[in-house]
């Protein structure tokens, strides 16, 4: 009989009411290795007024009490990191070390939140007015949702769900039915770190749940990672409902190579950035823009780096690249290299023709030369292992080219020219901008988002910003008569 994977409600892991199911696939081999149940809109309430009355209790705990949680929360991850990362590579199909280094990232952010005493901290005058003092709190929201993508099953919930729990919220997490069971191995680690039952709650399921937590009246912020259309259709549901909001679309990421750039390190940091996770990644690099005579060295440079990656079973310590999350998703990759090669691109390496595994959902890594914006190898994200190189005769044409794009993600620019780079930070229409740096994902303690289409709403993700997403603010004019009475007490003052 094929495994169940359940909800996570009050502390249990619980089927619910709802007798739909999808399947759940290993990448690498193409079989189903089990069956994930899809919430109706019983289970949502359910997990809604669970996470509510946890919600009016946690909001009490103190910051230590918080804190405590948090760190604790951070040693069973950090001890489990391993496992996490094989129950990852197992759904998703990413390689055992790309699948390690989201768990540490993840983990980042839990580091990050365990200073919430520091970072929930007040502003205070003193003597506003005569006798009166004026001072500022933050309070968390209640129940918080977070709707994640397949491609970062533990980074993006870990984005979402430190921040949420450190500042008072409890945080209901639908994830991607694709690679559901990281989330139920979230949760039983949180229960063991000493977090109150139904502060963190894992809803399974499709559109249903979605839209059940989007018009919920006992939500009050949704954070979202995934597609722009998407992204956009949560965005302009959920704030119709009157919630707060945070959605993180698509991307079509650039890194602009300059003549002067090392063309060795550009070109491994291309192949990097373009190929790991088998591209499914939202700051993966798919286009690189080489700017005068660089073309054609990079091009060679990329091309004789490929035939050496390794590309099977993600389990596997051998394995560079590992399969697609579907092989609906592969075969769509497949199409846009036959429409860029029909479109006029130059195929320089053709993934389709790759001698790859022929069980599982794999692709081989494709590099396209000489594509314009006009094809659709560049306007749509392909969230594939496809590298389109765009060539530019100067520095202006290259920008014109990134901030024509409507994405606005991350971007790269590789030179040995600090002024250019320098020029270029300041010039660029993009919320994250890596110099030298091909995947310019911000480190915990700032904050990760794009601009224009990238996202829907006006705070970026996790770090300071993530903070003020999941609180709102309050200020406090007071003022008081004389001190009360105290007492005599000689222990040592302590935090309670």
């Amino acid at each position: 009989m094929t495994a169940r994977i359940n909800h996570w409600i009050g502390g249990v892991s619980t089927p619910g009411s709802s007798t739909r199911t999808a399947p759940v696939h290993n990448p690498a081999t193409g079989e189903c290795t089990a069956e994930v149940l899809l919430a109706d809109q019983a289970d949502v309430d359910a997990a809604v007024a669970d996470a509510k009355r946890a919600a009016a209790e946690w909001r009490h705990a103190s910051l230590s009490e918080r804190s405590s949680v948090l760190f604790a929360f951070r040693e069973l991850l950090h001890r489990h990191a391993d496992e996490l990362a094989a129950v990852v590579t197992a759904e998703h199909g990413k390689v055992l070390a790309d699948a390690a280094g989201e768990v540490a990232r993840g983990l980042e952010n839990v580091e990050f939140a365990t200073g919430v005493p520091q970072l929930l901290k007040g502003g205070f005058s003193e003597q506003a007015s005569v006798g009166v003092d004026v001072y500022s709190i933050r309070q968390p929201l209640g129940v918080v949702a977070g709707i994640t993508p397949f491609n970062f099953p533990v980074m993006v919930p870990l984005w979402m769900c430190a921040n949420a729990i450190a500042c008072g919220n409890a945080f209901v997490l639908k994830p991607s039915e694709k690679d559901p069971s990281a989330s139920l191995f979230l949760a039983d680690l949180w229960q063991h770190a000493g977090l109150p039952d139904g502060v963190f709650t894992v809803l399974q399921g499709d559109k249903v749940a979605v839209d059940g937590l989007l018009a919920h009246p006992d939500v009050a912020a949704v954070s979202f990672v995934g597609s722009t259309p998407i992204a956009r259709s949560i965005y302009e549901t959920g704030t119709a409902h009157g919630k707060r909001v945070q959605a993180l679309g698509g991307a079509k990421n650039h890194m602009v190579v300059l003549p002067d750039a090392d063309v060795d390190l550009a070109a491994d940091a291309a192949v990097s950035a373009a190929y790991g996770a088998a591209g499914e990644r939202c700051m993966a690099i798919s286009v690189t823009v080489a700017v005068g005579d660089v073309g054609d060295r990079l091009v060679d440079a990329i091309a004789a780096r490929l035939p050496k990656l390794r590309v099977g079973d993600g389990a596997s310590p051998d394995t560079d690249m590992g399969p697609l999350i579907t092989a609906e998703h592969r075969d769509r990759v497949a199409g846009y290299v036959a429409a860029g090669a029909e479109s006029g691109a130059t195929v320089v390496v053709d993934g389709r023709e790759a001698d790859v595994p022929r069980t599982g959902f794999f692709l081989g890594t494709t590099l396209l030369d000489r594509v314009t914006p006009d094809m659709s190898v560049y306007t749509d994200e392909i969230f594939g292992p496809v590298l389109c190189v765009v060539r530019a005769e100067t520095y202006d044409e290259a920008l014109a080219v990134v901030n024509g794009n409507p994405y606005a993600n991350g971007t790269a620019i590789f030179t040995r020219d600090g002024g250019a780079a320098r020029r270029f930070q300041f010039d660029v229409e993009v919320g994250m901008v890596g110099i030298n740096v091909p995947i310019p994902v911000p480190v915990a303690y700032y904050s990760f988002g794009g601009w224009k289409a990238s996202l829907f709403g006006d705070t970026h993700m996790y770090g300071p910003e993530g903070v003020s997403f999941y609180t709102r603010g309050k200020v406090v004019t007071s003022r008081w008569p004389d001190p009360a009475t105290s007492q005599v007490d000689l222990g040592f003052p302590r935090t309670r």
